[in-house]
């Protein structure tokens, strides 16, 4: 029996658009605020086990967790940060110790007559099957990006 991983990466971008009916300092705090952003980043069986948040230029968010049995860990770094307009950062993830992907992420938010705009763009690479084939990794990886920016909605909107 061969104890040789096959290694492979698939790189992959994807660009998800959303707007909310509040302001873009609502939106921006939903991100910039740790109590804010615990509200929609994350949940549901997700148990968390390490949050911090550290929004800042070189500052650091991690977010390590199990759900069904798995560990699960965000670990982000902020790149760039241009007040209530874009936020840049680079993360990885890691399965059950694994390295699984690694991600550079902008979000762009823009005012609206209705309120905000964002853009989400990510670009990364998926390693090893970690999360399932490459292209399976990377719809997955949208697919739940998706569902966390559509939680925004909740937090920001609310009266």
């Amino acid at each position: 029996m061969s104890t040789t991983t096959a290694r492979t990466q698939t790189h992959a971008t994807f660009v998800l658009e959303r707007d909310y009916a509040a302001p873009v300092d609502r939106v921006w705090a939903a991100f910039a605020d740790p109590d804010l952003k615990k509200q929609w980043f994350g949940g549901g069986d997700f148990e968390d086990v390490e949050v911090s948040e550290d929004f800042r230029v070189g500052g650091v968010a991690i977010n390590s967790g199990t759900m069904n049995g798995q560990r699960s860990e965000f670990r982000a770094t902020y790149t760039d940060i241009v007040d209530r307009e874009r936020i840049v950062y680079v993360y990885d993830m890691w399965n059950d110790g694994v390295h699984a992907s690694t991600s550079i992420t902008t979000v762009v938010l823009e005012p609206t007559e209705a309120g905000t705009h964002l853009t989400f763009t990510e670009q990364g690479v998926h390693l090893d099957g970690v999360h399932g084939p490459g292209p399976e990794a990377a719809a997955g990886r949208e697919h739940g990006t998706g569902w966390l920016l559509d939680r925004i909605a909740d937090v920001v909107e609310r009266a």
